[in-house]
């Protein structure tokens, strides 16, 4: 049964993870006049790229939700699979309601990220060294750069650019994550 549960959280995460990076990618190379510098990441989820974007950051939340009860079946571990269940209802919001929802967007933008961020740092107790250590490393990369991004800071890269900052860490870290879980046994 163990297997089936590492194995499933495994493949979950990863397919997630990289389906909406190439849905993402595939929107921004569609989207007329796009720039990963001054458009924010939801900009993608109106207008001729929004079926792409809103289905792909849905399936996204839809696979972390369920990944996230693989791992508290599997691990035991409330406080990471809490924080990567709210992460997956975040993106799941971010698709239902794109930026022209107002608020209902900007709390679903908020749950996506700052929970992906204590979602990727709370995993290091799950991981060996050197994935534990890169696993703290790009978590607090997102968060910081979150809080950054909240206050207007964006570093010379733009509001699209300190928003990936945010976002891409994350995403990585659930590929890797998600790679790790489905080439790890119970003993590993």
């Amino acid at each position: 049964m163990e297997w089936n549960y590492r194995k499933a959280a495994g493949i979950l995460l990863f397919i997630g993870s990289t389906q909406f990076i190439l849905g993402m990618l595939t929107a921004e190379a569609l989207y007329a006049d796009y720039s990963v510098s001054l458009n924010y990441i939801s900009d993608l989820g109106v207008g001729s790229t929004a079926l792409i974007f809103n289905s792909s950051v849905f399936l996204l939340g839809i696979m972390v939700v369920a990944a996230s009860f693989f791992i508290q079946r599997l691990f035991d571990f409330k406080l990471l699979s809490t924080f990567m269940f709210l992460t997956g209802i975040g993106a799941m919001g971010v698709g239902l309601f794109p930026e022209n929802f107002g608020m209902l967007h900007t709390i679903s933008s908020l749950f996506a990220f700052l929970f992906g961020s204590l979602s990727t740092i709370a995993s290091f107790k799950l991981q060996k060294a050197p994935l534990s250590y890169l696993a703290i490393i790009l978590g607090f990369l997102s968060l910081f750069s979150l809080v950054l991004f909240g206050s207007g800071v964006y570093l010379g890269l733009g509001k699209g650019g300190m928003e990936r900052m945010i976002a891409y860490p994350t995403l990585l870290w659930a590929v890797g994550f998600g790679g790790y879980l489905i080439g790890s046994s119970e003993n590993s």
